[in-house]
């Protein structure tokens, strides 16, 4: 089977501007959840997010700013990065081939802020003062597009929405088109920007959020005894993928290995999991099988670990179960704890998390965890960094949506390169 490996990261979260401070600020621990200061927060029964707080000015234009919407916006800015982070130019400097470059980028919501401002325009002006970009700025697939444009992709644009599963499944999906033969290169990655008084108030009326409005940098709990739901981000994490023989016949360099992927569905209900974790353990054991992985191999677990009080309960018990034995030599996290939930893009900064942590070989904690739940059985990296052992490494990341959505990245620190 062909290999896929990660060769350039872009990342622009609540805890950095870039893939290099994003990841030094899970390692510190750091948390990006704040209060939101807008005056359209201050009735919400949730005052707290988890925002990208970073001028966007400097890589996206004012005049295309302007047909845009901020879930676009930051899915480029990250892009160029991993773009360049990759060793490739852009424009005139582009040297591949476009009918073998891909993209699949994933948005759990795409452009809803867009669809509400425009909105409030209509009501307010009248139809004629609508933009004509309004469509374009709102499609889910536009982060997708943009990107493509962008790197001229000619073999695949890709848009998944699986809601908060999205990214994963689009790194799932550009891996295999690599592994097709239907591209030697692609982008792949998530984005999400929906810190807007409208999603905030309906994912409070159902009882998923954090209220813990005076304390927003502990709100973010995984597995605590006194969480009370997630708390919404934003942001856009990329990565450029590539077949081995690509990438080492350019003599790139080499992040770790995309070894497989795992998807399934639980067909139990629209936004609670199901309950005994059956179709988050098929997609663990997918992704395993697919990568030749046994549970011994796997070292580390990223998991979605949203802070919610079911889902943290059912996600521990899939675990348990998908590593048999070998649980207790798995460490296991919650980058969410710090970062908040950022939808749709979550599963890629956790996917760049989970690869950064095999190839430095140190688990980023899971603050916040003062009171762990009883009889979670899984070993967790609770409030501090833990160390990977010397040797070959395997780990997976975890992303579940609403839906019943479930999807495994599995990755290894083969063909690393320094």
């Amino acid at each position: 089977m062909t290999e896929v490996v990660i060769t350039g990261f872009g990342a622009i979260t609540p805890l950095g501007d870039d893939a290099a401070s994003t990841w030094q600020a899970l390692l510190d621990g750091r948390s990006g959840i704040h209060r939101i200061e807008t005056e359209w927060a201050k009735d919400l029964p949730v005052q707290i997010a988890g925002p990208v707080e970073t001028d966007l000015s400097p890589w996206i234009p004012r005049v295309e700013a302007r047909r845009m919407d901020r879930v676009s916006q930051l899915a480029l800015v990250a892009a160029r990065e991993a773009w360049s982070d990759a060793g490739f130019g852009l424009g005139e400097q582009n040297q591949t081939d476009p009918e073998r470059l891909g993209v699949s980028v994933g948005t759990g919501i795409g452009g809803l802020v867009t669809t509400l401002e425009a909105w409030d325009v209509q009501q307010a002006k009248g139809i004629r003062r609508v933009s004509p970009f309004t469509v374009p700025m709102l499609m889910a697939n536009a982060p997708a597009a943009h990107v493509g444009l962008l790197i001229r992709a000619k073999a695949g644009v890709h848009a998944p929405v699986s809601a908060c599963a999205s990214s994963n499944e689009a790194i799932a999906l550009g891996a295999n088109m690599l592994r097709l033969g239907e591209a030697d290169i692609a982008v792949v990655g998530g984005s999400e920007a929906v810190i807007h008084a409208m999603p905030i108030a309906a994912f409070a009326q159902m009882q998923a959020l954090s209220r813990r409005n005076d304390e927003p940098e502990r709100a973010s709990r995984p597995w605590d005894v006194d969480r009370d739901g997630f708390v919404i981000g934003e942001g856009a994490v990329m990565m450029v993928i590539e077949t081995l023989e690509s990438a080492q016949a350019r003599g790139a360099k080499i992040y770790g290995t995309l070894a497989g992927s795992g998807i399934s569905a639980d067909s139990h209900d629209l936004v609670q999991p199901e309950p005994s974790g059956s179709g988050q353990l098929s997609a663990m054991i997918k992704a395993m099988r697919h990568s030749g992985l046994q549970p011994s191999d796997i070292k580390h677990i990223n998991a979605h670990g949203t802070s919610t009080p079911q889902g943290d309960i059912t996600e521990a018990k899939s675990i348990r179960t998908a590593l048999g034995d070998a649980v207790d030599e798995t460490i296991v996290t919650s980058t969410k704890s710090m970062t908040g939930h950022l939808l749709g893009a979550a599963g890629a900064l956790e996917t760049f998390a989970t690869v950064m942590a095999l190839k430095e070989r140190v688990v980023p904690p899971t603050i916040n965890l003062d009171n762990p739940e009883p009889d979670l059985g899984i070993n967790i990296a609770a409030n501090t960094t833990r160390e990977l052992p010397d040797g070959p490494l395997a780990a997976l990341n975890n992303s579940f949506g609403f839906g019943g959505h479930n999807v495994a990245i599995a990755v290894t620190n083969q063909h690393i390169t320094d």
